[in-house]
């Protein structure tokens, strides 16, 4: 994309209504525009990092065996009474009529649909184990909104469900997706720590939050420092094994992790003293186990291998797409502003043109941005008629991992440079080198 063609609006200037640094710099490099309290437009360069996210989630659903499919953003009420919990929810969903005098609500989460939609097509134990998800729009009607994408009303979330035959078979999904969680999170460029919660509104006795830790984080929480240094890495898993999910989660959940809410300080003294950290935390997903809690009222049963029929066990798995984008800035940034992860950046690399007009250079980005894209990368190419000085900021302010810059002295010399976003080292080199460095970088990101 040549950026003289693109829309970015960007800002010079810090708006006054941001408090924290990712709503700051998501308005700074024109990614959104509020268009009512916590409700916000996705302009095209916050879009295409929305859409990268979610394609990873995507992806990595597919791999551990989920099926995704597609629910309405409007719900009937009549579902949630069948589940008890259309007075229980509180004043955070938003309730609507329609034409007709029927209750509607917007939906916050998914439980009651997904489990009338099983349940009049699912009857016997041989079409389990399934697990469905979705990534749609919630609503949940914030009486503070603040900190842009962070806490907005408005909200783009995967939620998935599984339905087992048994509580055995119902942990392993929840076993299931932690794993698939840790595998999502670091190919996003996140340390994202899962941590011992509580339920809330959904239910439950199982659950995990994930948090990534960072000072803006709406979460207190305490953990043992020898959680951090886990990764995942590229470990291949096979989803079906069940010995092998839950040792990984055995490995995940071991260290002392808990959010303020379930914090237990005699277990948490008995870390030793440098290991014992507290912190503030983004939550990025959640996982609930919660039995029959909705399969029982709502009358999803199916026949098991006896002949006998019992309500299906169910749990839910949710990852917040677009809040994702704030804790990812929050974790990823500096005083110039955004640095994307590669596995999320809009572009892959940004272009500069340090003399806009002259033949020679024009001709060299020419064939740099033809090159980088017959390599299936996403190039965008600065060439406007601008100072040199404000090219770089603004591919300073939104945080393309990689730079290539081209001037008429780099060239008479056979040279370009290259630019890393994260540590600000620059090299000298080929055209067709930078090309060639550029894409092994994204070599299966």
């Amino acid at each position: 994309m040549r950026l003289s063609r693109y829309f970015l609006p960007v800002l010079k200037e810090n708006p006054s209504e941001a408090q924290i640094v990712s709503h700051r710099y998501m308005l700074r490099a024109g990614m959104i525009k509020q268009q009512a309290a916590g409700i916000y437009s996705w302009l095209p360069l916050g879009f295409k990092v929305l859409r990268r996210i979610e394609q990873i989630v995507h992806e990595e659903q597919i791999r551990a065996g989920h099926i995704p499919l597609l629910m309405p953003t409007l719900q009937p009420a009549d579902l949630w009474r069948e589940s008890g919990r259309y007075d229980d929810y509180g004043e955070e969903m938003l309730r609507i009529t329609d034409r007709h005098k029927r209750d509607m609500l917007y939906g916050p989460t998914n439980e009651e649909m997904i489990t009338d939609i099983f349940r009049a097509h699912v009857t016997s134990y041989k079409d389990l184990p399934l697990t469905l998800y979705h990534i749609q729009w919630k609503f949940r009607d914030e009486i503070r909104p603040r900190f842009g994408v962070m806490r907005g009303r408005e909200f783009l979330m995967k939620d998935g469900y599984n339905f087992d035959i048994d509580v055995d078979a119902a942990l392993h999904a929840y076993n299931r997706h932690m794993v698939s969680y840790l595998r999502t999170y670091e190919r996003m460029g996140l340390k994202a720590i899962p941590m011992r919660a509580a339920s809330g509104p959904i239910g439950g006795d199982n659950t995990h939050e994930f948090l990534v830790l960072a000072a803006t984080g709406e979460s207190e929480v305490f953990y043992d420092s020898a959680i951090t240094d886990l990764t995942f890495g590229d470990r291949v898993v096979n989803y079906d094994d069940r010995a092998e999910c839950a040792a990984i989660v055995r490995e995940w959940t071991t260290p002392y992790a808990r959010t303020d809410e379930t914090h237990e300080a005699a277990i948490y003294a008995a870390i030793p003293e440098a290991r014992r950290k507290s912190s503030r935390a983004i939550e990025v997903g959640q996982i609930f186990f919660f039995g029959t809690k909705y399969s029982e009222p709502m009358g999803a049963v199916v026949v098991n291998d006896k002949g006998e029929r019992v309500p299906v066990q169910m749990g839910s798995h949710g990852i917040g797409v677009s809040r994702l984008l704030g804790a990812i800035i929050e974790a990823s940034h500096d005083d110039r502003g955004i640095i994307w992860p590669e596995g999320v950046t809009p572009f892959h690399v940004g272009l500069v043109n340090l003399k806009q007009g002259d033949s020679a250079t024009d001709a060299a980005c020419a064939g740099l941005y033809t090159a980088l894209a017959a390599r299936g990368l996403d190039p965008l190419y600065d060439d406007r008629d601008e100072r040199a000085g404000a090219k770089f900021a603004t591919m300073d302010l939104i945080g393309l991992p990689w730079r290539i810059t081209v001037g008429p002295r780099g060239l008479a010399a056979g040279k370009v440079e290259l630019t890393s976003r994260r540590t600000g080292v620059s090299e000298e080199m080929a055209a067709e080198e930078a090309v060639a460095r550029v894409a092994a970088i994204y070599q299966g990101v």
